[in-house]
Order: C-alpha cells, then structure tokens, then sequence
C-alpha cells in the first residue's frame, strides 16, 4: 500500500470517529432532555436537574460504600485506573466531589457524560435510596441513549435481585419504608431491568475478585 492510500485511509477513519463522536454527543444532548423533562419526570429518583458541567468520564462506578468501598469497589477502582496504556477516567464519589458541590446534580451529571456505568449490586445495595437513584438513571440512559452498563453482582445472584429475595430482597423491604410508593416502582424497574443483563457473578470466582479477563474486556468497552 503507498503512502497515499495510507493516508487516505486515516483520513478515513479519523472522519467516521469524529461521526461517531458527534452521534454520541448528540444522542447524550437529547437523552438530557428526555431524562429531566421526559418519562423520568414522573418519579423523583429521576427528576432531579441534570446540572452543569463538562466533566467527560470513561466509566462511573455505583456502589453501596459500606459494602464494598474499601474492598471490592477499591480494588477495581486501581486496577482501572493502572492497567492499560490509555489512561482511564473513572467516577468513584469520593475521588471527584469536593467539598460544598451540588452532590445531587454532580452526581446524576456524571452518569450521563459517562461512556460505560458499572452498577456494583451487593446485599446491602436497594437499601440504599441514593444507589437505587443512580441505578435508575443508569438504566434511563440505557433506554434512551444506549448507554452502556455492565454490572457487577457481588455476592448476591441476579435472580435475587430481579425477585427481591434472599439477604437482598430482605434488606430492601426493611428499608422500603423509608421510600414513597413511585419511587419504589421506579426503584423496582430498574433493579429488574439490571438484572436481565448479563454481567459477572463474584460467587462463580473462588476468590470473589475479577479476574483479569474482565478488566481487559472493561478496558476494551472503553478505549
């Protein structure tokens, strides 16, 4: 193949990327709209102002922090951040709110700018209003925009949580109480829409960490 033609063929690619770019852009402009005034609206896990910002993510992980910040979440947090020669952009609350920021819209904001979301289901995950928030703005970004999620079932079986059963099913219906009914409904979407999708068991490995098949495979989503 000659110079020319090399070069042409970057060219070619370099404008079919900048197409795609543009595509995915535009798709995240309409998604914002449809999430803040769209079918969301009716429920207030989704209701929330999406909020300003340019803050572009590779992937945002969503966890329950006192099941599996300093353990599980911390150790795929590094392993992202380190394996790979592209440097990877990882949302993890701690690492990128600071100190008087609209936690809310900060939050909800990164999930949208975010390219993957890597929802980390754990016992204790629905008990939590604010993780159920996030995971409902995980899977209204998937239906409207084609957001990627690829989730993480950590010591619990996805059909414990697309049924409520189990350690999990008990943790949320002791806490449910706390929650009004619509959002209950939306919370109980998106944890079934969650766990129709396919994603890695932590009870199918030995030592309950990813393997490092999945961090590649992580990485290739991505870059």
């Amino acid at each position: 193949m000659g110079k020319g033609q090399s070069l042409s063929k970057i060219k070619r690619k370099r404008k079919r990327a900048q197409k795609k770019e543009a595509l995915r852009e535009k798709k995240r402009r309409i998604a914002e709209k449809e999430i803040t005034e769209g079918a969301s609206a009716s429920s207030s896990f989704s209701s929330i102002p999406m909020g300003g910002g340019s803050d572009q993510y590779d992937v945002f992980l969503s966890f329950r922090g006192s099941d599996t910040r300093n353990g599980f979440t911390d150790h795929l947090y590094r392993r992202l951040i380190n394996v790979g020669i592209v440097p990877i952009s990882v949302f993890r609350d701690e690492n990128n709110l600071e100190i008087g920021e609209d936690f809310n819209s900060k939050i909800l904001n990164a999930i949208t700018r975010s390219k993957i979301s890597i929802p980390i289901i754990s016992e204790n995950y629905a008990s939590s209003k604010w993780c159920l928030r996030e995971l409902v703005r995980i899977m209204d970004c998937k239906k409207s925009m084609s957001h990627t999620v690829l989730p993480i079932f950590y010591k619990v079986l996805p059909s414990d949580v697309r049924y409520l059963q189990g350690n999990f099913g008990e943790a949320f219906h002791l806490r449910k109480k706390r929650f009004d009914k619509k959002d209950i409904q939306k919370g109980q979407w998106a944890l079934t829409e969650v766990s129709n999708l396919n994603g890695w068991e932590s009870e199918k490995f030995a030592n309950g960490y990813l393997p490092s098949t999945y961090i590649f495979f992580f990485l290739s989503v991505v870059i």
